[in-house]
């Protein structure tokens, strides 16, 4: 798991390594370079096995390196530690790919939308629909879960914010959207 990592100095089997967590989130790896030659060459040629039966993630044999270790490569200490995790910690990101910069790095979110059809055969009007999505009920099965005064309050103040000039529904409107809603998917 850990190739260019130093064996643990008195526990068998294991090496010396760590990794900071911070808030439940993983900051960073960090170990003890292993600076013997011998033993890091035997650690690729077992990494070349490993990646001849399939392991992705195994390294590859890298000569120059093993030259530089050979050649009197001081003890040296590595820590991963990236811009992108400290930006996740601090806005309090769920996941790493929140905060990365570039979006081709990003998987793409595609997301399922019911038809204005589905909502409208629960009564809800049709301009309503797009604002309903908006709030995040992409689906009516999902208006199912809504607490009925919130939502009226958000499509209110979405309408009034947004100058919208659309007829504000009752709350009973709303209501019954909801009720119909989990009548759908029972």
């Amino acid at each position: 798991m850990s190739p260019l990592t130093k064996k643990h100095r008195s526990k068998e089997g294991l090496v010396e390594r760590f990794e900071a967590i911070c808030n439940g989130k993983e900051l960073c790896n960090a170990y003890s370079e292993l600076n013997d030659p011998i033993d890091q060459r035997q650690r690729f040629e077992d990494q070349l096995l490993l990646a001849k039966r399939g392991d992705e993630e195994a390294m590859v044999l890298d000569e120059d390196f093993l030259t530089a270790i050979d050649h009197g490569m001081p003890p040296t200490a590595g820590v991963g530690i990236g811009i992108d995790r400290l930006t996740m910690i601090m806005t309090n990101s769920e996941s790493i790919q929140d905060v990365l910069f570039f979006p081709q790095m990003k998987p793409e979110k595609k997301f399922e939308y019911d038809p204005v059809e589905a909502y409208t055969a629960i009564g809800v009007p049709a301009e309503w629909v797009p604002v309903i999505q908006k709030l995040g009920f992409l689906k009516v099965e999902n208006l199912a879960t809504a607490k009925f005064g919130k939502l009226f309050n958000d499509l209110c103040g979405i309408n009034k914010k947004g100058k919208m000039n659309l007829a504000n529904p009752t709350q009973d409107d709303v209501k019954g959207w909801i009720e119909k809603a989990g009548e759908k998917i029972s």
